[in-house]
């Protein structure tokens, strides 16, 4: 007996998290792939809330594919409703979990006392106050359950499991999953999860690994209905963009501290050496940013070949790109008197919160700026909205008219096109006993499940439902 259960990205994009139970000698085995947030939108506290529908008691352990929030972002309340077992992740994924759940614990904390403040200034009578989804406290205490593993290194968490971590390519650390659920090898079955899969050719990390073989298969579809610029067009669109616009203005780049972040450094450098713009004044403003950056300098030897060639030059040529961490809130609120020729690089990726949004407050009524949008945006985030042309903008209750250009990089997605998708697929010898698609959209995984049984003919192709259970 194998069954598997949705319990995120399940018809959408965040929240990943599936539990795989299976019979053992002793009963009935229990583990999570993943356990992140939902995220976008005003519902998503009340919907993280309720996220973890099950006993957390009885879960073995987790295995967990990299440290993007949505992957990962509910592992300290899961701790806290009472998980126990120990977490496993390669040994990049575990640094910047470090990073980005104590800052994830901290933001909470601090959303939850503005909203209780908020509201009993104006008087509203509630029952309860609002209280974060888990505090700092117990997001420290969660990453003490952290195991490492190695890429490549096939492990048995527990009596009747094996595991392999493959590099997905997607974030320092992301890893594909093969798990072997079965007491003997003649009587295994083979269950590969993709997570967020990488698109080939592009700077900072290597190509997905290619898998061959699974009986069943989850894999996501985040663009799965569409395909990226090319990154030679996107590095022509951004040197355009830069060219345009810094000699009046300014250059906000809302990234996602984790990986974003990075790979656009690396594209910026890049410009500089390929003599495509003399010299360039760049802040990361975001301490998380900032921290990401130094763990991928000491991750080093997971990067590809061209990227750790650019670092060397980059080493030997800092005065042409002159990069500067901010760190305190005053050295962010500095950067808001700058009126021409800087690129800023900040966080949230989807405009939702933190110092990107004092950033776009300041800019966006401003003709002679522009904001480049370099990744996924979710439905309901500030981003979103950006990208579908609002002339206007609420930000912290002020109507914020939007005068600044808008522009949309297709190329630096760290997730992998349709193509992309459906040339790693294609590596599978033979049909898998059952595909569900996930960690997309609804319109767009229902796309792509189509696209996979028609042009590969796979038979079982179906998109997950969350909440519901399958057999395996």
């Amino acid at each position: 007996m194998i069954s598997l259960t949705f319990f995120g990205a399940a018809g959408e994009v965040t929240g990943s998290c599936y539990r795989i139970r299976h019979a053992t000698t002793e009963g009935v085995g229990s583990f999570l792939v993943d356990c992140g947030q939902f995220q976008g939108g005003r519902e998503t506290y009340r919907r993280n809330l309720a996220a973890l529908d099950l006993d957390c008691r009885t879960l073995d352990f987790v295995l967990l594919t990299h440290a993007h929030l949505d992957h990962s972002g509910l592992l300290p309340r899961l701790a806290a409703l009472g998980f126990r077992g120990p977490i496993y992740a390669t040994r990049a994924t575990i640094d910047l979990a470090k990073i980005m759940l104590l800052d994830a614990a901290h933001i909470q904390e601090k959303e939850a006392e503005w909203q209780n403040r908020h509201f009993r200034s104006r008087h509203v009578r509630r029952g309860w106050d609002q209280a974060p989804l888990y505090t700092v406290a117990q997001a420290q205490a969660c990453l003490k359950q952290f195991r490492p593993v190695d890429y490549e290194h096939a492990f048995s968490p527990q009596a009747g499991v094996r595991v392999r971590f493959r590099d997905a390519g997607h974030i320092l650390g992301s890893a594909i999953l093969e798990i072997w659920i079965g007491e003997s090898a003649v009587r295994e079955t083979k269950l590969v999860v993709s997570g967020d899969l990488g698109q080939p050719a592009r700077p900072l990390l290597p190509d997905p690994s290619a898998i061959d073989e699974a009986d069943h298969l989850l894999v996501e579809s985040t663009y799965g209905n569409r395909l990226h610029r090319s990154l030679a067009a996107t590095e022509n669109e951004l040197a355009d963009i830069l060219a345009r616009t810094l000699p009046r203005g300014n250059v906000l780049i809302p990234a996602f501290a984790v990986g974003r972040t990075q790979t656009l450094i690396a594209l910026l450098a890049q410009l500089v050496r390929n003599q495509r713009i003399d010299r360039l004044d760049v802040y990361v403003d975001s301490p998380m940013a900032a921290a990401a950056t130094t763990l991928t300098l000491e991750h080093e030897a997971l990067l590809d070949a061209e990227t750790r060639d650019l670092l060397a030059w980059q080493r030997h040529h800092s005065e042409r790109v002159r990069m500067r961490f901010t760190e305190s809130v005053e050295e962010s609120m500095s950067l808001n008197r700058l009126k021409s020729g800087a690129i800023i690089i900040s966080a949230s990726g989807m405009c939702d919160a933190g110092r990107i949004r004092h950033h776009l407050r300041h800019n966006l009524p401003r003709r002679e700026c522009a904001v480049v949008i370099s990744g996924f945006q979710a439905a309901g985030t500030l981003g979103r909205r950006l990208v579908d042309g609002a002339r206007e903008v609420t930000m912290f209750g002020e109507r914020i008219p939007v005068r600044a250009t808008v522009h949309t990089l297709g190329g630096l997605s760290a997730h992998a096109d349709q193509a992309a998708l459906m040339g790693w697929l294609r590596h599978f010898r033979a049909p898998p006993k059952t595909t569900h698609v996930v960690h997309g959209e609804l319109e767009t995984a229902t796309l792509f499940a189509e696209r996979i049984r028609h042009d590969l003919g796979w038979p079982q192709v179906s998109v997950a439902e969350r909440g519901i259970e399958v057999s395996l």
